[in-house]
This record gives structure tokens, C-alpha cells and sequence, in this order.
């Protein structure tokens, strides 16, 4: 993982606390529960931790205590104005929720509460309104850290952020959505707070170093889970949540000067976990004063932070990354405002639902509509469950139910990490095919840490189909029915420059069944099958991104047919207004339908409340499918699933799950015939006898034809290990470990190599052999290249070790077998050397020359792909692709790499 080192720019640093309130209960009616002595504290700390932590001067740290949302939003303001390099927000003081629980409120020192069937929270702020202004700043990077009760419920509007926000912002959070948690006892910052300030002032290990976002938000969760419970009933560990920057950028937050450990004061532990809730302070003690803490570079500490325990151990929290969900004080019962008879309502369960990255919006908006129906709400007004949605790679996703379950809940390795690259251990799994379920379980005599009991049936379909250009489609219904290949000869007679694309088959259910159409059965050679789609770069990663990337080409766009599910050409694509070409459906009956199954995921002897979760499971699956405990066997869909689940999917272009598929509708029997008017958006209401979903087999052989297409592939990796790449180098977030972690694509018969770039003074060799140009085992290798990588007090030519790369790749692939790669991983500090004597001309020319070699410019600088800088020239002229941290760096040049190599990612 790429860290982002902000050190040097125009950082700032707003520290926003509320530790008093004028309206207060019992005094007042709609006041809030009373003061919080322990905010005053974490701001003094806080800010002290900041000034020597050599990320923020003493100028770019602002501490406010608002007393109106005015004062709040000007405070706001004039930060995301002022920061250019790193912008951090942080809130300590009430938060709450509504009795919908659908969105935080920061609530400022004038705030009250009126109850309702929606309490209104006056005075206060939302926290959506505080990510929208956020999404403006000019800041690289921007870090938020909530400290309130409830703050695990921001993590909805942050899933909700478009892309480009979410690469860039990173989010903390004191706790799990839908719980309180104590204030201390005034005297000393709150418990979460007061761990935050112990790692930034002294480093993760406690003898200073370097602390970037990632590994402190793993290690916030491992401590305060394993000390800590909130205040919910029954208690349950206290886990903070996070966010980490979509892009993969591990955000540098502070670098305290290293200290002797010799001179570091006796730590005591904290009270034992499940108590009281207390925290780690007491009266006899007391903390900082307002406007103390530690000044820049002092060594002496408060008594409250020499008394926080150390960690016994590391361990990853079960929402850290995604695709994975931010924290409170223990202040109101805010959220439980608004039962019919004024008694509190009891925090909602909250479910977490795995999906297709086709479905998720679809699957989205249902869960949301869930949320507020009759079937999820009591007779007190109560939400009954929360539920949050998210989705993974399908490939990814099959493997890790398959033979990652193990580390699924205890993570031990960086290339397996179901955690970071799916997300949280889900409860309900909904993937794109019924097949899918199949391939996820392992062999009965293999060891499993999951069971998956999947309904017998699936509660929706889509067909595949072909959205062809609508003035070459042919009108006649006879002759929109048919083979795939007879379908798509008819189109290349009509148009001999047709082209057909399909999605990303490791990404989407719906793109590997479009594989299992091409690829016939195994009749057809997968290498052939993929040299004829003639699709430009890697494949779209879901059907809504290939229908929205052709208008980028209008020649391509008029004469380019897409395999995509049908329900995309009524409501999934975001882009319909910018689209050029019309489309009709074309209806393949040898390529399989999508069928949406519902799946509980059981995690043995990890559900401390199972009962009520299995309940809550249920619930929602009855709405959603209609086919709930006592309609199981064959029983049609309930009333209430045919206005609610069903109808959503009917409304997005989903079809009945049984034969003869006809259209759902938005709230009609489904069994009636008065389904939607599938013609208005190009597609049919009754095309005929459609395909049936997949068999598991067909899934799995066109996957690995899929992978094994064009034989074993040749990497050869480029590592800049110039000087400047000193502060990207450690860890497996560092350049060897990116690189190290990118070898998951690439099996034993693969060749690969790594060369280290730096030039040695008065010498023309500009590279140095790492790892030797070869077939390897993975481990090996990985452990190669942590050994020999180094970082050397050099500068690096980076155009002249491109141009020895190429060379070699042309001549060790003269035999013209399988694809080649070459990745070159940099920080570009040393691209001012493209611009002398036409070096980056040169290299452009030989880059050109060899077009079949395609380079990945991996640049650890957020802008290292911007338009006409050096990497985005380089990449483009080679075919390859350039990758910088504003998008997940990480991931993305794995699958860079899998696509050329054979190895198994899922």
C-alpha cells in the first residue's frame, strides 16, 4: 500500500469540540443528557499530540468550540479553503442518530432535540452536509475523526460518496453503528481519544515512529475491543470502525521523534474489560487543563497516558478496507427517540449483506426500502434491523467462501486478506448466479469456518443479452431469438467491423456467464474465443461501466455490441443521458441468466446473538423474496415481498424467477400478465423460452479457461529504490510489499523478474537483479524480494531502465508465446530527468515500437497520472496503464498483473 507523506505541504488540522450544552435533561424537555467534561480534555491532547507529531505546524492546527452550526460551518470553511496537502477534521462531542437511524447529526453547543416519528436535531449539523463540503477542498488527502455517540452510522453517507471523493477520504470512528460509548469522568480525554493521542505522540509501538492511518486504525480497534465495551444491552466490544481512501493511500498522520524505551514511565493496565465502562482515568488522577498537553517534542506526558495499557498483540479489525464500516460518546439515547408511547427505542441489529457489484444498486435501494417498512418497524415507531450493504469481485468472493474463511476471520497474511479485499464476515450473501453458491462451499471432508444455507431456489432473474446498436438490430422477434453465434454472425453481416465486449468475468457473475456463452461448453478455444472480442485494455469491471466507457468513442459506440445483463437497459446505468446509441436486446438462449439468490451465512461460534440475528435475517428475507420460514416449500411470494423486495427488482427490470420469466412489474402479481413494458427500453416482455442459470461446472471451466486464455505470462517488475523512496519503502505497504502482494496473479508457470532502479555514479548500468528472471514459487520470491530490496542514497534514470526493460522483454519473448508486462513501481522523484535531451521522446519511440508490451506506470504520487505528466504519456504510448493513488493503487495493479499471469486469484 501506497503511503501518502504530506509532510512539507500546506497541511490543517481543525479540532472541533463540544463539551458543554445550554440545554440540558432533566432542565430541559428536548435537551440533551448533559455536559462532556472529557471533549475539553481530547482537544488539549489532541492538540498537543499534533505539534509534535511533524506533520502540522503549530499555524495549521485550529482548535474551535462552536456554538452554533454558523460558527461551525465558518470554522469548516476556512480549513477546506487553507489546506492544499492534508486536511483533518475532528469532532468530539454529542452525535445522534434518528430513530430511522439513517444519518448522523453532530450536535453543536445550542442544540435540542425534538422527539418525533423522525426526532429533528436542532442546532445541529448532518454529517452528510459535512462530507459535501469536504468533497470540495483542494486538499491531496482529507482525514475525518469522529469521536461521538452513533458515529458508526456515518459510514452509509461516506458508501454513498462518488468515486473520486472516496479515493481521497479516510474516516476513523470510535465505534459500531448503532451503539453509545462512555465519556470517561471529565478529568481525562474519553477512552477512544486518549488511545488515539498515546499512538500519535509515540508511535504505534510505543518508541516513536511513523504512524499512518491503516495500521492505526487496526491497532485503535485491537485495543479498545479488547478493553473496552459499550454501553449497549447486553455490552459488546467496543470496535471502532474506519474508512481507509479508496485509492489504497495510507495517509501519513504523524512521525514522533523515536524514543529510548528505557525512558518511557511504567504503564498500568486498564480495568478490566466488561465493567463499568469507565475510562481509563479516575478522579485521584486528573488530566491536562483546559488549553494544556504536551508541547512539540516535550517528553513529558499526562499520568491518564502513562496509565493506558499497552497492546499484547496485533490484531485486524473485521471492517477495516472495504468495500469494508465510525464512533460516539456516551451522551444521549437520541437514537431511540420517537416510540409511539415515549419510551426509548433500543439501537436497531445491524445485518451485513454481501452482493454482485452488477446488483448492488439494485440490492441498494431495496435494503433501503426495507429499513422503513411496516415489516422492519415496531409498534413502538422502532427501526427493528439496519442493514448494510456492499459488494466484492465475484471471483474474489466465491474463493474466499470457498477456502478463506479462516482468514476471513483472522487475517495472517497480506495476499490473503478476505477482510481488506472484500469486507466484513457478511450475514446475507445475495450473489449474481445460483451457481455461485455451489462453487463457494468446500468439500464435506474439508475444514470450513462458514456455512452457507442458500434458499432452494433463486428470487429473480435477468437474462444475458446482447445490447446491440439499435439501427443495425434486427426489428423481426424471430430474429432477436437465438444462438450466440448465429446472433452475433447476423450482426458482423450487417456490419463487418462489429465488435462484442463483455464485462470483467473475475469482477461480475453476469460477465462469466457471458464467458460461459462464448466459450460454448468448451467447444470453443478460449484463447481464439478472446483474441476475437478485440476489446482495447482489460474489460469493463461491471456492465454499467462498459455501457457507459462506449460514448467515450463514437465510432466504437455505432458499431459495438455488449454482453450485459437485461435489467441494465431499463435502470443501471448512470450515465443514459451522455449515451449516443440507442440499444436493443438481442436474446442468446445458450448463455445463462443471472438469478439473484438469497443466502444466510453462518459463522460458527462467532454469533454471540444469534437468535435475534437469525431473526432479524428472516425478517428481511420473507419482505425481500416472499419465501420466508413458512413459505419455503414452493408457496408463491407474499403480498407484502410483491409490493416490497420484488417490486424494487421488478421496477430496475427484473424478471420472475420461474418459467416463463415474465417481468416482476412494481407491485403486481408477478404470476399476472401486466408486467412493465420491457419494449420501452429496448428489450422484450416475452422473447420466448429464455436460458436457464448456469451450472456450477460450465462457471468454473470457463474461469479458469478465462485465466489460462493465452497461456503463461512474463512480468518484469521495475522498483524504484532511489533515496527519496526511503519514507514508501517499510512494510507491506511499502514498495517491495505492493509488489510482493501484486505476485498473487501470477502462478509457478509464469515467468517473472525484479529489477531494483538506481544508477551508481560514473556507471552505465541503471538497474541492479533483484529477483531473477523466472518461474518461481510465490513464497520464495516474496521472501527474495523482502530480502534483497533496498533503498539506496541514489538518484534513478527511470527513462533509460524502461528502455533496457523493453529490450529485454523483446528478446526473452521471440518465441511469441503468452503476454508480457513490464511495471514500473516509482515515486517520480526523479521524472525531472524525462525532460533532458529528449529522453522522454526517445523512450516514447521505443515504447511504441514495442506496443505488445504494454507498462503499467505505478506512480505513488496522487497525481502521478494526471494529463501530460511523464507516467500517463509513457503508459498510453505503450498500451499499458497508468496508476497513481487517487484510485486503490493496490488492487488495481493486481489484477493488472493477474491478467497477464495464470495464477488463481479466486
Amino acid at each position: 500500500m501506497a503511503r501518502f507523506d504530506p509532510r512539507g505541504k500546506a497541511n490543517r488540522a481543525l479540532l472541533v469540540g463540544v463539551p458543554a450544552y445550554d440545554f440540558k435533561q432533566p432542565g430541559h424537555p428536548f435537551g440533551v443528557s448533559g455536559d462532556l467534561g472529557a471533549v475539553e480534555q481530547n482537544l488539549a491532547a489532541l492538540q498537543g499530540a499534533l505539534r509534535g507529531g511533524g506533520v502540522f505546524a503549530e499555524d495549521g492546527i485550529t482548535v474551535a468550540w462552536p456554538h452554533t452550526v454558523d460558527e461551525f460551518d465558518r470554522q469548516l470553511d476556512a480549513a477546506v479553503e487553507a489546506a492544499e496537502g492534508l486536511l483533518l477534521l475532528y469532532f468530539s462531542g454529542h452525535g445522534a442518530v434518528p430513530s430511522t437511524g439513517d444519518e448522523l447529526w453532530l450536535l453543536m453547543r445550542r442544540a435540542t432535540i425534538v422527539p418525533g416519528d423522525e426526532s429533528v436535531f436542532r442546532g445541529a449539523t448532518p454529517w452528510k452536509g459535512v462530507l459535501t463540503v469536504l468533497s470540495r477542498a483542494r486538499a491531496e488527502q482529507v482525514v475525518v475523526i469522529l469521536d461521538c455517540c452513533y458515529a458508526g452510522n456515518a459510514s452509509a453517507a461516506w458508501n454513498g460518496l462518488g468515486t473520486a471523493q472516496r479515493q481521497r477520504t479516510s474516516l476513523l470512528m470510535s465505534v459500531q453503528a448503532n451503539n453509545r460509548i462512555d465519556a470517561g469522568d471529565g478529568h481525562s480525554p474519553t477512552p477512544y481519544t486518549a488511545q488515539l493521542v498515546r499512538f500519535l505522540s509515540e508511535g504505534l509501538s510505543g518508541q516513536g515512529g511513523e504512524v499512518g492511518f491503516v495500521e492505526l486504525a487496526q491497532e485503535l480497534w485491537a485495543h479498545m475491543a479488547e478493553h473496552h465495551t459499550t454501553l449497549r444491552e447486553p455490552a459488546e466490544p467496543w470496535e471502532p470502525q474506519s474508512r481507509a481512501a479508496a485509492s489504497g493511500a495510507d495517509v501519513l498522520l504523524a512521525a514522533p521523534p523515536v524514543r529510548s524505551p528505557a525512558g518511557l514511565p511504567p504503564q498500568e493496565p486498564d480495568p478490566a474489560p466488561g465493567g463499568s465502562g469507565a475510562g481509563p482515568s479516575s478522579p485521584q488522577s486528573p488530566g491536562p487543563g483546559p488549553g494544556s498537553g504536551p508541547g512539540p517534542g516535550s517528553d513529558r506526558r499526562p499520568d491518564w497516558l502513562g496509565r493506558l495499557r499497552p497492546l499484547t498483540g496485533r490484531r485486524l479489525a473485521a471492517a477495516i478496507g472495504v468495500p469494508a464500516v465510525l464512533a460516539g460518546l456516551a451522551a444521549t439515547g437520541i437514537a431511540a427517540l420517537g416510540g409511539g408511547d415515549g419510551a426509548p427505542c433500543k439501537p436497531p441489529l445491524e445485518l451485513r449483506l454481501l452482493t454482485d457489484p452488477d446488483l448492488e444498486p439494485t440490492v441498494r435501494k431495496a435494503a433501503e426500502g426495507y429499513l422503513t417498512s411496516a415489516e422492519n418497524t415496531s409498534e413502538g415507531g422502532c427501526r427493528r434491523t439496519g442493514i448494510t450493504v456492499y459488494s466484492a469481485g465475484a471471483a474474489a468472493a466465491v474463493a474466499a467462501f470457498n477456502r478463506q474463511s479462516d482468514p476471513w476471520q483472522r487475517p495472517v497474511a497480506d495476499d490473503t486478506n478476505p477482510q481488506r479485499d472484500i469486507g466484513p464476515q457478511p450475514d446475507i450473501w445475495i450473489p449474481g448466479s445460483s451457481a455461485s453458491v455451489d462453487r463457494a462451499r468446500t468439500a464435506s471432508s474439508e475444514r470450513t469456518y462458514v456455512a452457507l444455507e442458500a434458499d432452494p431456489e433463486p428470487f429473480a432473474y435477468s437474462p444475458v443479452v446482447l445490447a446491440v446498436p439499435q439501427d443495425p438490430a434486427a426489428e423481426p422477434l424471430a430474429e432477436r431469438v437465438g444462438g450466440l453465434a448465429a446472433l452475433t454472425e447476423a450482426l458482423r453481416k450487417h456490419e463487418p467491423k462489429s465488435e462484442v465486449r463483455r464485462t470483467d468475468p473475475e469482477n461480475t457473475d453476469a460477465g462469466l456467464l457471458a464467458t460461459v456463452g462464448l466459450y460454448g461448453a468448451g467447444t470453443q478455444d478460449p484463447a481464439t474465443v478472446e483474441h476475437g472480442l478485440a476489446q482495447p485494455g482489460p474489460p469493463s469491471r461491471t456492465g454499467g461501466d462498459l455501457l457507459c466507457s462506449l460514448p467515450d468513442d463514437d465510432i466504437a459506440d455505432k458499431r459495438t455490441t455488449v454482453l450485459v445483463p437485461e435489467f441494465l437497459l431499463r435502470s443501471g446505468v448512470g450515465c443514459d443521458s451522455t449515451t449516443r446509441v440507442r440499444r436493443m436486446a438481442e436474446y442468446p438462449v445458450d448463455v445463462p441468466g443471472l438469478s439473484p439468490t438469497f443466502v444466510r451465512v453462518r459463522w460458527p461460534g462467532t454469533e454471540r446473538d444469534k437468535d435475534a440475528r437469525d431473526n432479524a435475517v428472516e425478517r428481511f428475507h420473507t419482505w425481500l423474496t416472499g419465501k420466508g420460514a413458512a413459505a419455503k416449500n414452493g408457496a408463491k411470494a407474499s403480498a407484502s415481498a410483491v409490493r416490497g423486495g420484488l417490486a424494487v427488482f421488478g421496477n430496475d427490470g427484473f424478471r420472475s424467477a420461474s418459467d416463463p420469466h415474465k417481468p416482476l412489474g412494481n407491485g403486481a402479481d408477478p404470476s399476472a400478465d401486466n408486467g412493465v413494458v420491457f419494449s420501452s427500453f429496448g428489450a422484450l416482455d416475452n422473447p420466448g423460452p429464455l436460458a436457464a442459470p448456469a451450472v456450477p461446472a460450465a462457471m468454473t471451466a470457463a474461469l479458469k479457461g478465462y485465466r489460462e486464455a493465452n497461456g503463461p505470462g512474463r512480468v518484469l517488475f521495475l522498483l524504484d529504490s532511489s533515496g527519496s523512496m526511503g519514507s514508501l519503502w517499510e512494510g507491506p505497504g511499502g514498495a517491495p510489499g505492493i509488489i510482493s502482494q501484486s505476485l498473487a496473479g501470477l502462478g509457478e508457470q509464469d515467468e517473472y523478474g525484479v529489477w531494483a532502479v538506481a544508477t551508481e555514479p560514473g556507471s552505465s548500468r541503471v538497474y541492479s537483479e533483484v529477483l531473477q528472471f523466472g518461474k518461481h514459487r510465490r513464497e520464495e520470491a516474496q521472501s527474495a524480494i523482502t530480502a534483497k530490496a533496498q533503498v539506496k542514497d541514489l538518484e534513478a534514470d527511470p527513462d533509460k531502465a524502461l528502455v533496457a526493460a523493453l529490450d529485454y522483454m523483446r528478446q526473452h519473448g521471440t518465441d511469441g508465446r503468452g503476454p508480457q508486462l513490464i511495471v514500473y513501481l516509482t515515486d517520480d522523484e526523479d521524472n525531472n530527468r524525462f525532460s533532458e535531451g529528449g529522453r522522454l521522446g526517445a523512450l516514447l519511440l521505443s515504447a511504441r515500437a514495442e506496443r505488445r508490451i504494454p507498462v503499467v506506470m505505478a506512480s505513488l504520487d496522487s497525481a502521478g497520472c494526471d494529463k501530460g505528466k511523464p507516467d500517463a504519456a509513457v503508459s498510453e504510448a505503450s498500451g499499458g496503464r497508468c496508476l497513481d493513488t487517487k484510485s486503490d493503487l493496490v488492487a488495481r495493479l493486481r489484477d493488472e498483473v493477474a491478467r497477464t499471469g495464470t495464477g488463481d486469484q479466486g
